[in-house]
């Protein structure tokens, strides 16, 4: 008989299963703590039971362990500092989609070298997430590979669907069985409607193919997660950060019967891929906040040690400490400015404040 099948795969590597990395990577009583009162934090915030705003912030993506580590640190330094406004999630994002190729993060090629020693990441990325809860940090991440929740999730306290992949059928039921609140993107065309569908079809139940903790394929049953919001990031050339795309977003979800939270990305489109305008797209925001916006419950920074990026070069030791290899990010005292400015434009409004329906 002819072949008819995996023409074009040249091997298949086992990967340990989920529940064999966990054991050899547990999650302790101060990791759980930290997932959970996090994960209770966020589900107010969008209730409008608490009325701070959430910050995700962190690097455009991890490919430095020990950078990452130290950007934490400082970070959850500051975390206090800015508590009574802002309730403050690292950006610990491991998977990046490509527009046409390129690095896919620390969990498919951690090495940097295209070896996609898979294995390798996942260990690595685990390991990272538990160093970062560790320090009582909560962290938020792009769920991409529809697998890698079951090695990692237990330590996430909030996820991301990309602007690339919320029209997708996979994600939106993969984030109906997440345990964490789950921000959908609007597309790279600015289109929210992909986006508000995607938070629909995740508030309801679901079953597709996935894998058990134990690395079997299995039908997974979900029971939906009514934790679905908007993220807006801009996008088909404009941002849309602005009050008449707020107040159009603000409508799109009234009229689907959903709850208007909007969280606000302050890089991507919204500063046109320009870091140094991130800091006036989130002083926006706030002011926006301070006339009276109710919806607006959270705004994403891309930020790390150095400001910019750099390329990956092929002697890696030549890699700048700190500095992003994937978007450009604002650098830490950037950082510091803008949660501390934040801090200070919402302390006296913030406790008056009352949420949208």
């Amino acid at each position: 008989m002819q072949k008819t099948e995996n023409l074009n795969v040249g091997a298949f590597e086992e990967m340990p299963s989920p529940a064999q990395v966990k054991g050899r990577l547990p999650i302790d009583d101060r990791g759980a703590q930290t997932v959970v009162e996090a994960r209770r934090t966020l589900e107010a915030i969008l209730d409008g039971r608490d009325p701070r705003l959430f910050a995700v912030v962190g690097p455009c993506s991890i490919h430095d362990p020990a950078a990452g580590l130290d950007y934490a640190r400082r970070l959850r330094a500051l975390a206090d500092e800015v508590k009574d406004t802002l309730f403050v999630v690292m950006r610990v994002y491991f998977e990046k989609p490509r527009t046409s190729v390129g690095w896919k993060g620390l969990i498919n090629d951690p090495h940097m070298d295209d070896s996609f020693r898979i294995d390798e990441g996942m260990v690595m990325a685990r390991r990272f997430l538990l160093d970062v809860t560790a320090l009582g940090l909560p962290t938020g991440t792009e769920a991409l590979d529809p697998i890698a929740p079951q090695y990692l999730g237990d330590l996430i306290a909030w996820t991301a669907i990309g602007a690339r992949t919320s029209e997708s059928q996979t994600h939106r039921e993969m984030s109906s069985g997440l345990s964490t609140p789950v921000g959908f993107k609007n597309g790279t065309d600015g289109d929210l409607d992909a986006a508000v569908n995607a938070i629909l079809s995740a508030s309801r139940p679901h079953a597709f193919l996935g894998i058990s903790d134990h690395g079997r394929s299995a039908i997974v049953r979900t029971s939906g997660n009514r934790y679905g919001h908007l993220v807006l990031r801009g996008g088909g050339g404009r941002p849309n950060f602005d009050t008449v795309s707020i107040s159009l977003a603000e409508q799109s979800l009234k009229k689907a019967g959903l709850r208007q939270a909007i969280v606000v990305d302050c890089s991507h489109a919204n500063s046109w891929k320009k870091p140094e305008l991130q800091p006036l797209v989130l002083r926006d925001v706030l002011h926006q906040i301070r006339d009276g916006n109710r919806s607006v419950v959270g705004v994403m920074v891309e930020s790390f040690l150095e400001a910019g990026n750099q390329p990956i070069p092929a002697d890696l030791r030549q890699l700048k400490y700190g500095c992003s290899v994937t978007d450009a990010c604002v650098g830490w005292d950037t950082t510091v400015e803008m949660l501390r400015g934040a801090d200070a434009a919402l302390r006296e409004i913030l406790p008056r404040r009352g949420r949208a329906a």
